[in-house]
C-alpha cells in the first residue's frame, strides 16, 4: 500500500524493493479522494469530451482559462498547500490523485504558467518564506493574480549557474537589479519573475547570490521572445535595467539564494515525476497506433522498439512511485530529483526518433495540426498528424537542456548522490 512510510520502512524508502513485490495500491481514504475527482470531472467537462488535444490552439487557449478558473473555485490547483494560505491542506497523495485523473481525462491541471507559479516557487516560498510573504504571495499565485515566470539562466550563465552575473543592490528598502536572463519559459505572460542575482560580488559564487521576487509590470524589464527550432517562440529573453523590488521580496537571507534556487529545482524536476510517465504512456500508446495506421505494427524492428520505449515507461512509473513515497516521508526534494529529469529528457529523444521513422518520408515536408505546447508531449485526443510527431520530436531536443542539461544531472548525481570525485572545474584550475 502506498502510504506515509514509517521509519522502520527502509526499504520502501530506499526503492530496493524488487519490482516483482511491490505493492502499489493507493489507501483507501486516498480512493476515496479520487472518486471525488472523478465527480468533479463528470460535472465539469463537456459531453463527449476527448481530451484538450482534440482542440484548435485558440479554442484550447480559451478553455485553459475558464478551466483554471474552476480549478480556482473548487480548490484543486494546490490541494497540497496549508489551508491557511489557500491550498487543502492535504498530502502530495491527494496532488499526484488530481494530476493522476486530470491527465487520464486529458485536461491540465492548472494554466500554462502554474508550474512557475505553483510548482516552483509556490512550494519555495512554503518552505522558505516568511509568514507576510506566505500570506500575501500564495493566494495571488492561486487565483491568478501574480503570473510567475523563471529567471535563473544567463547567456554566460547557463550550465554553470552560479557564474551568474546579473546583480541587485539594496537600495534603502528597495533593490536594484540590472543584468540580463534568458530561456525565460512563458517570459511573455508573465508579470512577476522570480530572480537569482548576485548581492555581494566579494563573496564565493555560491555565497553571494540572492532569491529575489521581482514585478514585471515595470518599465525596467524589457522582454523579448526567442524564435525555437519549432518555430514557437515559448522562451524569451528578460533585460533589467535598474528594475526594483520592494526589499521584503528576498526569499531567505541575502547570500542564501543559491540554497533557495536548489530546493525550487528539486520541486521543478522531483514533483512531476509521478504524474509525467502518465503523459508519457499516453504518448506512447497514440505511437502504437500510429504504427498500426501505417502499416508499420508488423515490422520487427519497429516493435522491438516499441517494446524498448515501454519498458522505459514502466520504469518510469516507478521511478516515479519512488519519488512520492520519499516526499510522504517528509522529505523535501533533493539531488536524487535529478534521476527522474535525466530519465525522461533522455527517453524522449529515443521514443519522438521512433515516431518520425514510422513516419517515414512525410516528416520531410509534415502536414497537419501542430502540438499545443512546445514542451514534453503533446496533449491527449491530438489527432496522428505528422506535424504533431515532427514537432514534438524537434521539441524533445530542448528537454535535456531545460531545467538543467543531461551533462549537469549526471554531475550532480555523480558527485551528490554517488559520492564520485567533483569534475575538475576551469574556474579552479586557473585560480
Amino acid at each position: 500500500m502506498l502510504r506515509r512510510p514509517s521509519c522502520s520502512d527502509e526499504t520502501w524508502i530506499s526503492g530496493r524493493d524488487n519490482v516483482h513485490s511491490m505493492n502499489i495500491q493507493y489507501p483507501p481514504e486516498s480512493e476515496e479522494y479520487r472518486l471525488q475527482v472523478r465527480k468533479f470531472l463528470d460535472r465539469n467537462l463537456p459531453e463527449g469530451w476527448s481530451g484538450l488535444g482534440s482542440l484548435t490552439k485558440d479554442e484550447a487557449t480559451i478553455f485553459v482559462k475558464e478551466w483554471r478558473h474552476r480549478l480556482f473555485e473548487a480548490g484543486l490547483l494546490a490541494v497540497s498547500w496549508p489551508k491557511e494560505y489557500g491550498g487543502a491542506g492535504l498530502s502530495p497523495l491527494e496532488q499526484v490523485i488530481v494530476a493522476e485523473e486530470f491527465v487520464k481525462a486529458g485536461v491540465p491541471t492548472g494554466g500554462p504558467n502554474d508550474a512557475f507559479g505553483i510548482q516552483m516557487v509556490g512550494n519555495t516560498i512554503v518552505r522558505w518564506g516568511t509568514e507576510e510573504q506566505k500570506l500575501h504571495f500564495l493566494p495571488r499565485i492561486l487565483s491568478g493574480e501574480d503570473v510567475w515566470c523563471q529567471g535563473y539562466s544567463e547567456p554566460n550563465a547557463g550550465s554553470d549557474l552560479a557564474s551568474l552575473g546579473c546583480r541587485a543592490v539594496l537600495d534603502g528598502d528597495e533593490w536594484i537589479i540590472n543584468g540580463q536572463k534568458i530561456w525565460t519559459s512563458a517570459g511573455h505572460l508573465a508579470n512577476w519573475i522570480f530572480v537569482l542575482a548576485r548581492t555581494d560580488v566579494d563573496a564565493p559564487k555560491h555565497k553571494g547570490i540572492s532569491f529575489l521576487l521581482c514585478p514585471m509590470d515595470q518599465a525596467g524589464v524589457e522582454v523579448r521572445p526567442i524564435r525555437m527550432i519549432s518555430g514557437e517562440s515559448e522562451f524569451n529573453e528578460v533585460f533589467f535595467t535598474d528594475a526594483r523590488t520592494e526589499a521584503r521580496n528576498i526569499v531567505g537571507r541575502p547570500g542564501e539564494g543559491w540554497s533557495v534556487a536548489m530546493t525550487l529545482l528539486g520541486f521543478e524536476r522531483g514533483e512531476a515525476a509521478t504524474t509525467a510517465p502518465l503523459r508519457f504512456r499516453n504518448e506512447l500508446d497514440r505511437l502504437v497506433e500510429l504504427a498500426k495506421e501505417l502499416g508499420r505494427a508488423s515490422d520487427p524492428i519497429v516493435r522491438d522498439r516499441i517494446a524498448y520505449c515501454y519498458s522505459k515507461v514502466e520504469i518510469m512509473r516507478f521511478l516515479g512511485y519512488r519519488t512520492l513515497t520519499s516526499f510522504l516521508a517528509g522529505k523535501g526534494p533533493g539531488p536524487e530529483a535529478s534521476i527522474s529529469k535525466l530519465y525522461w529528457s533522455e527517453y524522449h529523444k529515443v521514443v519522438t526518433e521512433l515516431a518520425v521513422d514510422i513516419v517515414g518520408s512525410e516528416a520531410l515536408a509534415p502536414v497537419g495540426r501542430r502540438p499545443l505546447s512546445a514542451f514534453g508531449t503533446d496533449e491527449v485526443g491530438a489527432p496522428n498528424s505528422s506535424q504533431s510527431w515532427v514537432t514534438t520530436f524537434l521539441n524533445a531536443r530542448a528537454g535535456t537542456i531545460y531545467a538543467g542539461t543531461s551533462q549537469i544531472q549526471r554531475n550532480i548525481l555523480g558527485e551528490m548522490v554517488l559520492g564520485l570525485p567533483k569534475e575538475p572545474r576551469a574556474s579552479a584550475t586557473h585560480s
